[in-house]
């Protein structure tokens, strides 16, 4: 008599895979519920503790783009900016907020960018292991490999490397990865996809660690201060592992750093992981990527200047001698700097005017309205020396126009190296004191002192900085007072 083997159903281990199915698509509503649930159905430990003064810690991103669309007072758009270290998650992290609008808000339409295809790409990848680690029954179809639909209609998609391709989109949630890398024109293109419709908020993430004095990712930190949108800025110790008690700080090569902050810590990143990339990188490096302290100031024209140092409040002194200095421009700007030297060898920059797309007439008024003395008594007006040539769109010299305006200027020929070293000097000489200050006024002078860079793929070959047609106008505008004041007559004092 043959007997038939019958498989057996484990009844307890039904009921427990219903059960955690369950609690699976059981939505989080407050932030403890949302840690746990990434814990558990992610396996992702998220950092949760914030360290440094005015810092954020990654859970702290998490939960703003989770609950913006949940929130009782919700925010007017989910916007935000994420300024973390190099290893500090934030691709992942985007990854997982994206599979979350997949699974709890039907309909959301979510796209990925990046500086690079293959940083999209990245987070798409991080996005769908999350996806295939159990949650492959909440799509509607394959998980493709750029794209993916979820069955409440949310969908998910990786975007082509092209202005023209974004332009026309409207979405609900775009996420661009490594801003310090994207194209201004792509940048500007994406800036117009976003929407907010059916209980859903429109929402731009940026994420980035910041590079460079210069790029994208330093303007980005401004604007979000300016305008008031959520940044979350996380270092190395946000995410950091905790620091055991065995391990001794006096021998440890982050002491200086850390501090014993590691001590309270609960990130992912080793220990040991970071002391390597310390030792093989340079300390400017290690800021900038690590520290999120400030960007490297390698690649920086002038990295002896120093807010902090050079600019203060300065006005107008009757008693002191008054200077401009002028760097023509159309679509690139005209720049007019109001400079002042007292009897100790001290620059002041008391006001600057940037302007595109005036005529010279147009500055010439500007100018003579806010020069806060008589025409007569300005010491001197220096100028670009490309200004006395012909335009071919007027047909007359710049400085022609100027004087025909009642403004006299003059000019000298020099090199450009000439003009770098001399700020370099008025900014910090030999003895290591300076004797340039630049009233708060001049945003566009302070900006373009911070930010003037050598080109990026700087082999040494060229000492020439960036010609960038921002950065370079208001430099050199300084540069001209510097080579022409030296050669200047001396201004008769005068009692206005």
């Amino acid at each position: 008599m043959s007997t038939q083997s019958v498989p057996l159903v484990d009844p307890t281990a039904s009921a427990a895979a219903e059960v955690w199915k369950r609690l699976r698509q059981h939505r989080p509503t407050t932030r403890r519920q949302l840690w746990r649930y990434m814990r558990v159905f992610f396996k992702l430990s998220v950092p949760n503790s914030r360290i440094c003064p005015g810092h954020s810690s990654p859970m702290d991103y998490l939960w703003h783009t989770y609950n913006a669309d949940f929130a009782v007072s919700p925010p007017a758009n989910g916007d935000c900016l994420v300024w973390a270290n190099r290893g500090g998650g934030k691709t992942q992290l985007a990854a997982a907020a994206t599979v979350l609008e997949g699974l709890f808000k039907p309909a959301c339409q979510t796209r990925m960018l990046a500086g690079s295809l293959d940083q999209a790409h990245r987070m798409y990848d991080y996005f769908a292991a999350f996806v295939q680690s159990g949650f492959e029954d909440c799509l509607d179809g394959r998980l493709l490999s750029q794209s993916c639909r979820f069955k409440n209609g949310a969908t998910v998609e990786v975007l082509p490397q092209s202005a023209a391709a974004i332009r026309g989109r409207h979405i609900h949630k775009l996420r661009c990865d490594e801003m310090e890398l994207l194209d201004d024109q792509m940048l500007a293109a994406a800036q117009f996809v976003t929407r907010s419709e059916r209980g859903l908020h429109g929402a731009m993430e940026m994420f980035s660690t910041m590079h460079r004095p210069y790029g994208l990712m330093q303007r980005l930190v401004e604007q979000a201060e300016r305008i008031g949108m959520p940044m979350f800025r996380w270092c190395v110790w946000e995410v950091i592992e905790r620091c055991p008690p065995e391990r001794s700080c006096s021998r440890c090569p982050l002491s200086e750093d850390c501090r014993g902050v590691a001590r309270r810590a609960d990130g992912y990143l080793a220990i040991d992981d970071c002391i390597s990339q310390m030792r093989r990188s340079s300390r400017a490096g290690f800021e900038a990527e690590m520290l999120c302290l400030r960007p490297s100031l390698e690649n920086a024209v002038f990295a002896e200047f120093d807010p902090t140092v050079h600019v203060a409040p300065v006005d107008y002194q009757s008693t002191r001698p008054l200077y401009r200095a002028i760097d023509f421009g159309f679509v690139n700007p005209f720049v007019c700097l109001w400079i002042q030297t007292d009897e100790e060898g001290r620059v002041f920059v008391i006001d600057e005017y940037v302007r595109r797309r005036k005529t010279i007439a147009e500055h010439a008024a500007y100018i003579k309205a806010h020069t806060p003395c008589a025409e007569a008594h300005v010491a001197g007006t220096f100028c670009d020396p490309a200004g006395a040539g012909r335009s071919d769109i007027t047909g007359t010299a710049a400085v022609h126009e100027l004087a025909a305006a009642g403004i006299r200027a003059t000019w000298r020929k020099s090199r450009i190296l000439e003009g770098i070293e001399k700020i370099r000097v008025a900014l910090r000489n030999g003895d290591g004191t300076g004797h340039l200050i630049i009233a708060p006024r001049c945003a566009r002078l302070i900006e373009a002192l911070r930010c003037y860079h050598y080109p990026a793929s700087h082999t040494g070959l060229t000492e020439l900085p960036e010609k960038d047609g921002l950065y370079d106008h208001p430099i050199d505008a300084l540069r001209y007072f510097f080579v022409n004041i030296a050669r200047a007559a001396p201004p008769h004092k005068s009692r206005y």
